[in-house]
């Protein structure tokens, strides 16, 4: 298709014209930031004038940054709680915006042990839609041909519930793809998937990932992307595919689905898909009988240019897995996003995963910057590159200079919008999948822990760290414990410290809870215990190294090749979790 010269974009080439506008409106964006993000806050001030929240801090009508930041705080979840909790509970009066707070995005955040709850507002799908009308455009610059095929993407909603006044509180991709931005959009040659909704919308996750998996094994030569939306979401489908393939080869061999898909709609949609095809079965059984699954997405799929996953911050860890599974195929990360907000997309997608940089859309929100160490927030034009800052936004749905929690490294700019490498989560201590627990809670949880011990053997946890093991799928968290044990008294039993693994499951958030019970999305914990002086051998360690002997601290996590190999090697017996920890979508009344 010839493009009009005249929409041409300086990104590159566009596909066609309706990448070409798209590309146009970035540049525009970009080009722009400050004058964008400075109407941007005046309209937000103008339109919430009359809020609950605003008029404590006596604005009088002003809509200037200056104004704005001297008066009102820099905040966080739990500064706004109040306010969120009586929307949640029914009162419809405008206490953070003046529209309708539609529903509730539940954030992989916690407060409390349970998921924080993100107002919004209808006309927030629109601007999420927007950034994700971006990607592909972007994407056809460096990969072209993607109209050619389809994309194999594992896909799905989680378990959602209503707050005591009615409204919705579920994942934002939940909120997405229920809604008729997803459910109705228009087809578009370059973002056709061989999941059906009916695959991707049921809400039983065996069922949802079986169905998916079949339609990707039934169109497997029209896959030119495999993704999910972490890494480690991709591991557990290929995961699915080593414990289920005899099951699927055997439906395409016969043309009849498995018995254990009941959901009535997807069995309507698999009539209409799902036919004879002995070839393809002895192919998939070929595939994967064998024990070297070394490349198994691009031998099942051979066309596959490139994975679509989230492989920064926690995700990185899934990377070698990643690569020896694809045989070393690109990892693209499109865009930046939360539940509080979408923030940005990545102008050059197939960069090494390394390199990842996400550039600041200054049309979502208002931004604003606080240095790391420092206390003074700065604008989004006026960021220093290689510098630090945690997030803070301002948003159409009512936060207001809210602290996101990310903490981000400036890189470069695109035009005059700042483009940024995704650092950590603060305070993040573990995270395998959606879940982040940090150091405060793991602390609890050895706490609980310690007391049951304490109480079935006059024994104590003496010291302890933890790990993320990714080595297994899904992956789960290691502790490692050295206990209090005089001369000569024996190890606590494999059944107590089995159920000190639970204990400290049960006192973890119910993020992670979830991702234990209804996602499988996370193994059970594991306590591994480590022989007596095990720590002043890691102390010792670390000040050979170069740490002061009086100012170390033992680590409560630890990813070092080195002091995992060695705490491994003082293990003296392991121990998992023996059941799943109680969790229910409910929120616990506070």
């Amino acid at each position: 298709m010839a493009v009009d010269s005249n929409l041409s974009s300086p990104l590159g080439p566009p596909a066609c014209e309706k990448d070409a506008k798209a590309l146009r409106f970035i540049e525009e964006m970009t080009r722009n930031a400050d004058t964008v993000q400075e109407n941007l806050l005046a309209e937000i001030l103008r339109r919430n004038a009359e809020t609950e929240y605003l008029r404590r801090f006596n604005l009088g009508g002003a809509t200037d940054r200056d104004t704005f930041k001297s008066k009102l705080p820099i905040i966080t979840y739990e500064d706004l709680q109040p306010e969120i909790q009586r929307i949640a509970d029914g009162d419809r009066s405008p206490i953070l915006s003046a529209h309708p707070i539609s529903e509730f995005l539940t954030s992989s955040g916690t407060s409390a042990g349970e998921r924080k709850l993100m107002p919004t507002i209808q006309e927030e799908l629109d601007r999420r839609q927007l950034l994700y009308s971006l990607l592909m455009p972007v994407m056809n610059l460096y990969v072209p041909g993607l109209d050619k095929g389809k994309g194999l993407y594992f896909l799905f909603v989680k378990s959602e519930t209503k707050t005591p006044g009615g409204l919705p509180a579920r994942p934002v991709l939940t909120s997405y793809y229920k809604s008729d931005k997803f459910r109705s959009r228009p087809y578009d040659p370059y973002n056709v998937y061989t999941s059906p909704n009916e695959a991707i919308l049921c809400p039983d996750s065996f069922q949802s990932m079986y169905s998916q998996m079949l339609c990707g094994l039934l169109d497997r030569l029209s896959v030119l992307r495999v993704g999910a939306v972490f890494a480690s979401g991709l591991l557990r489908a290929i995961r699915f595919l080593q414990l289920h393939w005899s099951r699927l080869a055997n439906d395409i061999e016969s043309g009849s689905l498995d018995s254990e898909m009941t959901d009535p709609s997807i069995r309507q949609c698999m009539s209409d898909i799902l036919k004879p095809d002995q070839h393809l079965a002895e192919f998939i059984r070929h595939e994967c009988e064998t024990e070297n699954w070394e490349g198994i997405i691009t031998r099942i799929w051979p066309n596959t240019k490139y994975l679509d996953v989230i492989v920064t911050g926690a995700m990185a860890q899934y990377i070698p897995t990643l690569e020896y599974y694809s045989g070393g195929l690109p990892m693209a990360c499109t865009m930046y996003a939360s539940s509080e907000c979408y923030f940005g997309l990545n102008l050059n997608p197939m960069s090494k995963p390394c390199e990842v940089s996400y550039t600041i859309m200054p049309n979502m929100a208002y931004f604003e910057f606080i240095p790391l160490g420092g206390s003074k927030a700065v604008e989004l034009v006026d960021v220093k590159i290689g510098k630090e800052y945690e997030l803070v936004v301002t948003t159409y749905a009512g936060l207001c200079r809210y602290r996101v929690g990310d903490i981000l490294r400036v890189t470069g700019f695109h035009n005059s919008a700042p483009q940024f490498h995704f650092v950590r989560r603060k305070n993040v201590l573990l995270s395998i999948d959606s879940d982040k627990t940090d150091e405060s809670e793991l602390q609890k949880a050895v706490e609980n822990a310690s007391k049951l011990l304490l109480k079935e053997c006059s024994t104590r946890v003496a010291e302890y760290t933890s790990y993320a093991d990714t080595s297994t799928i899904p992956g789960h968290y290691v502790l490692y414990w050295e206990l209090s044990l005089r001369d000569g008294e024996r190890q606590p039993s494999h059944d107590t410290l089995t159920r000190c693994c639970l204990e400290m499951e049960e006192s973890l958030n119910s993020v992670y809870r979830q991702c234990r019970v209804a996602d499988n999305s996370v193994g059970p914990l594991e306590i591994r215990v480590v022989r007596n002086g095990t720590f002043e051998e890691l102390m010792d360690y670390a000040i050979s190294r170069g740490a002061s002997i009086n100012q170390y601290k033992v680590p409560r996590c630890v990813n070092f090749t080195p002091i995992v190999e060695l705490l491994d090697s003082r293990v003296v017996s392991a121990h998992f979790s023996p059941a799943l920890p109680h969790w229910t979508p409910e929120r616990r009344r506070r």
